[in-house]
């Protein structure tokens, strides 16, 4: 049976559940912006083999070789682990689910000057999320728009099946796989604010912008939830988290793989 809603308004669900996407204005605090950009800029000057690998001398020919993205940093740092259990955001979760959100991944993006963005594409491809789906929390912690690499989305897209992705410009994203829009489709840019977070079902195709800013940063913390009634996902996911931190393990969904030779693992902006 689904919840009554706490975190939403009945407009607000009908646009996630209508549009496929839902921007939350607002939903972390100048003080949470503060403590995981403390964090992250931190660990920029480290090495985490198999999470964050960067070539600490720098590659001006890719800056995000020096700048790559941080992967599961749940599973290694405990202020990602708790902003990945952020209340505000499993509340939210929990409505446009109808019933708990389990936490799945987490991941941060620094998304330096002149790097590359990411061709469109559909999420639950790589989570596997089965029965249900998954929904991303893609939380701006620099603002977010069209010049320093924003986001991309078509809206109700999330009406569509999972497709089976092209070949992308590897020129303009950093990611090989490339999902067409249907014809009717249009591809809107997403602005957002610090703070804001931007909600999105795991079928909504959507992709980045490269940053063609000469010197702003577009940080993102991105999170992938399931919801409480599936039972299988991709293997690359387990452990999940409940909202209170206890794990959990779902069946590894034997369709789920890696996706992307050139990240090893699923690929996000």
């Amino acid at each position: 049976m689904a919840n009554a809603l706490r975190a939403l308004t009945e407009e607000q669900k009908r646009h996630f559940d209508t549009e496929g996407y839902l921007i939350v204005k607002g939903l972390f605090a100048p003080e949470d912006l503060a403590e995981i950009t403390e964090t992250f800029d931190k660990l920029s000057h480290e090495t985490i083999p198999g999470y964050f690998e960067p070539d600490l001398k720098g590659d001006a020919a890719d800056p995000l070789k020096r700048y790559p993205r941080v992967m599961h940093p749940h599973r290694f740092n405990e202020t990602a682990k708790k902003f990945m259990l952020h209340p505000p955001v499993m509340a939210v979760l929990a409505d446009l689910y109808g019933e708990e959100a389990y936490a799945a991944q987490s991941m941060f993006y620094y998304k330096p000057p002149g790097s590359r963005g990411q061709a469109l594409h559909q999420d639950n491809f790589y989570l596997k999320v089965e029965p249900g789906n998954c929904i991303a929390a893609w939380t701006s912690v620099d603002p977010a728009y069209e010049e320093n690499g924003g986001l991309l989305v078509v809206p109700k897209t999330q009406a569509h099946e999972i497709s089976c992705p092209e070949e992308a410009d590897t020129r303009e994203s950093f990611t090989s796989h490339y999902v067409k829009p249907p014809k009717d489709g249009v591809v809107m840019p997403v602005v957002m604010d610090k703070g804001d977070v931007l909600f999105f079902n795991g079928n909504l195709i959507h992709g980045s912008y490269r940053n063609k800013t000469k010197d702003r940063f577009r940080r993102a913390f991105i999170c992938h939830y399931a919801n409480a009634s599936a039972t299988a996902i991709n293997v690359h996911y387990n452990p999940l988290y409940k909202a209170d931190g206890t794990e959990l393990v779902l069946e590894g969904n034997p369709d789920g793989g890696p996706c992307g030779v050139e990240v090893g693992e699923f690929t996000y902006h």
